[in-house]
């Protein structure tokens, strides 16, 4: 009205419309204030892009339209990918109470979108209804941190038998989509493709083969996609297997009225009951028999200390591993050292290497210490602590042979287990540096054995 009423003065002015206005004359001076508009006055322009936004979900999002020159016009805003109507001009159309819109009296309209969803992603468009339309789009990114989907995982504790194959899955949502990555949390490398070794691998499926005990542990898949926070699941991998035992010393002797300690170790899961039992009855702790067991992972050892050694307390012990895949046994023997009623000399053999046949096996240098029983002024001796007579016997002063059990040739039976020495070697007897015939026991001392 105000652009009609100073046409309408500027041209009685000019003397162009009479002081008298007839129907006729409005209607003129209305068309007129309409093309001096356009003629005047500029057209509606956006002043700026709407910038593309990224939200996590949950949280909210503003979209601005700056239009400039906006006059009677209107702004409208649409979400392409739904084709819908939020809002035109200050009123929301849209039946979805999460949208609303703002106007800040100067020539932006502010599009807000409260606790954006996965379904408010999409293009937006600013729309202003002149003729014709002029609109710019902008774009919402509404991203989604990752969870693990347990449904669809492995669950958080499996077990496998040794030696078999195992595959553990990890499957995660979100957006972008999320990278999933496997780790020990013993920071111990994972072996994949049987021989590769890696500290980290990538893939919603580990896939181990032929899994063996050192592999037991927890293992963390974690889900990652730039959005925070990551997030991790924790699987505990168990391996199965029957016990396995093995005895450091299988032969072990005492004075009477002294105590002894004899131990063995053992390897199972699920988890084993071990015990000792001597003459078939079990053993329990009390002031005669001391038992220590100490347990880690898989592995356990367990001690028995015998107090104040009688006859009746030699013989053979055995150390008796279960569980509900299997059961094992190790022995041990106690046997008694006398007492010497008077000092004697000690008689030492010193029996060294002599150069062997070209073997393809490799060579190891040890240094081990037998104990042996000597008879009289017998080279070696007649018998074994337990009355089994050896292979050899009487061996002469630089006499050689060659042999696969050393030790039970030296008269010790149960070292080569303990020992290991699993490989031929060839031997010649030196000499003898001294000798007693009241002497019973003596030492071997076998230095720089080839095995």
């Amino acid at each position: 009205m105000l652009i009609i009423h100073t046409i309408k003065l500027i041209l009685i002015t000019l003397n162009i419309l009479p002081y008298r206005i007839t129907h006729r004359n409005v209607l003129f001076l209305i068309y007129l204030g309409t093309l001096v508009t356009h003629v005047f006055m500029d057209e509606p322009r956006f002043a700026q892009p709407i910038p593309n936004v990224t939200v996590a979900v949950g949280r909210d999002a503003n979209l601005p339209c700056v239009v400039e020159h906006l006059g009677t016009y209107k702004v409208a805003w649409i979400h392409i990918d739904r084709q819908m109507i939020l809002t035109i001009h200050r009123h929301v159309i849209s039946r979805i109470p999460r949208y609303s819109v703002t106007y800040d009296n100067s020539n932006t309209w502010l599009l807000h979108v409260s606790q954006a969803q996965q379904d408010d992603r999409g293009y937006y468009m600013c729309q202003v209804n002149t003729n014709p339309m002029i609109s710019q789009v902008g774009y919402l990114q509404v991203v989604v941190p990752p969870n693990i989907l347990d449904i669809e995982s492995t669950p958080s504790s499996v077990a496998v038998r040794e030696n078999q194959n195992i595959n553990m899955t990890c499957r995660a949502d979100g957006f972008p989509t999320p990278k999933i990555i496997w780790r020990r949390e013993d920071g111990q490398s994972i072996t994949v493709e049987r021989k590769k070794k890696v500290m980290v691998y990538d893939g919603e499926v580990l896939h181990l083969t032929k899994v063996s005990r050192n592999e037991m542990g927890a293992y963390l898949c974690i889900a990652t996609n730039g959005v925070p926070p990551s997030v991790s699941k924790r699987i505990i991998l168990d391996v199965e297997f029957s016990p396995m035992i093995w005895v450091p010393n299988q032969l072990v002797g005492a004075p009477p009225s002294t105590d002894v300690t004899i131990d063995c170790h053992t390897e199972a899961h699920p988890r084993a009951i071990i015990y000792w039992v001597y003459n078939s009855v079990m053993v329990l702790p009390s002031k005669k028999y001391i038992i220590d067991y100490n347990e880690n992972s898989y592995r356990a050892h367990m001690k028995l200390t015998i107090k104040n050694l009688s006859t009746g307390d030699f013989g053979n012990y055995r150390c008796i591993s279960k569980n509900s895949l299997g059961e094992t046994e190790g022995s041990i023997r106690v046997y008694e050292i006398p007492l010497p009623s008077t000092p004697s000399k000690q008689i030492t053999h010193v029996v060294e290497p002599k150069e062997a046949p070209p073997r393809n096996e490799s060579i190891k240098v040890v240094q081990p210490e037998v104990l042996f029983p000597i008879k009289n002024d017998e080279s070696y001796a007649q018998r074994s602590p337990n009355g089994i007579p050896f292979e050899r016997k009487g061996l002469a002063i630089g006499q050689s042979y060659y042999t696969d059990m050393p030790p039970k040739d030296f008269g010790f039976p149960n070292a080569a287990a303990s020992l290991r020495w699993n490989s031929k070697v060839y031997y010649t007897v030196l000499k003898i540096l001294s000798i007693s015939s009241s002497l019973t026991y003596s030492y071997c001392i076998a230095n720089h054995l080839v095995l």
